[in-house]
């Protein structure tokens, strides 16, 4: 079946990121590998500009629509880190940009998109309202409309950190990757399996208002209704049948596994305590999925996506104070 995107796609999004877009490590998990008995390897995109993956889909579909002459500004909807990095990367290429967002996105989020130069508006009560509300307003004004997973350069970009990875560690066993909409997953998978068919790639998610996941059992874009997680930037829905994302997803993934709130929380005092690594709830996401006793049937060497690190750090160091005793200690 042809995609969206291909090997090839993402390729070129690697060469049109990285005057912007620095490589970004990939880490050993010392303790994470010691516990689930293989080399677990997490590809550190924290370190990136704006703390989260999404600045490579931001710079390259911004690059390449101003390359095509489209200098009208820019607008988009967000969950937080996907608005941050069309801001930063708006701020950096002389574009102006305006965010759209629901009552759902935490303060810190907004507080941090707004100091990276975008305009921000709160519309409706979830993120498909401000999803409508931002494709409106580019049909209206001719602003160039940014989707975090419905725009082909965007998921190219994505998908750079497969390449990086595939540079680093051209033996990878599994690759475990965060399921929102899917534009990381989508990026990611089409380069992975185009360079090794062998990896297995698995996605989780959240298990309270996992439009994806839904929308793989169901066999095609389902609606979903959002509600509050600590994977908050991993909400959102899919998309209709015209979903770019879904078929890539539902053709490579090879699993897609669901984690409790509890978990997500593990996950992240565990980065935190174990690794001395700041995780957001959707990166939490994999940690706390290799932290189950069946993470060890899994091929190594293993790698995941540490796709973020903007979390309310009062947030975060209390998640870390409760689950002391449950991770044995801070050490």
């Amino acid at each position: 079946m042809t995609h969206a995107i291909s090997k090839i796609d993402v390729e070129k999004a690697s060469v049109r990121i990285r005057p912007l877009v620095p490589k970004s490590p990939l880490v050993r998990f010392d303790a994470l590998s010691e516990h689930v008995g293989t080399d677990v390897y997490c590809k550190l995109d924290t370190a990136l500009p704006t703390g989260a993956f999404k600045v490579r889909g931001a710079v390259s579909s911004l690059k390449a629509q101003l390359e095509q002459g489209r200098e009208k500004g820019a607008v988009a909807f967000s969950t937080g880190n996907h608005g941050r990095a069309i801001a930063w990367a708006g701020k950096r290429l002389g574009i102006d940009v305006t965010i759209y967002m629901s009552p759902l996105v935490p303060q810190n989020k907004r507080d941090a998109l707004a100091a990276a130069g975008g305009k921000i508006v709160i519309v409706g009560e979830k993120q498909d309202d401000a999803e409508a509300e931002a494709e409106r307003v580019s049909q209206d004004t001719g602003a160039l409309y940014v989707s975090p997973a419905h725009d082909p350069y965007v998921l190219a970009g994505q998908g750079t950190s497969a390449v990086e990875i595939f540079e680093d560690l051209p033996e990878v066993g599994t690759l475990i990757v965060p399921l929102s909409a899917g534009g990381l997953g989508a990026g990611v998978a089409t380069y992975a399996k185009a360079v090794s068919p062998e990896t297995k790639i698995i996605g989780v998610t959240m298990d309270r208002g996992a439009a994806m996941y839904e929308s793989l059992k169901a066999g095609r874009p389902v609606a979903v209704e959002e509600v509050e997680s600590l994977a908050d930037s991993l909400g959102g829905g899919v998309g209709g049948e015209e979903s770019l994302t879904f078929p890539i997803v539902r053709d490579l993934f090879d699993d897609a596994l669901l984690v409790t709130e509890d978990e997500i929380a593990t996950g992240m005092a565990w980065a935190l305590l174990k690794e001395r690594q700041v995780f957001e709830g959707a990166a939490g996401t994999c940690v706390g999925l290799l932290l189950r006793d069946a993470a060890k049937d899994l091929k190594g060497p293993i790698v995941f996506m540490g796709c973020g690190m903007n979390v309310d750090m009062n947030v975060l160091l209390n998640i870390a104070n409760t689950h002391k005793d449950v991770l044995g200690g801070s050490s």
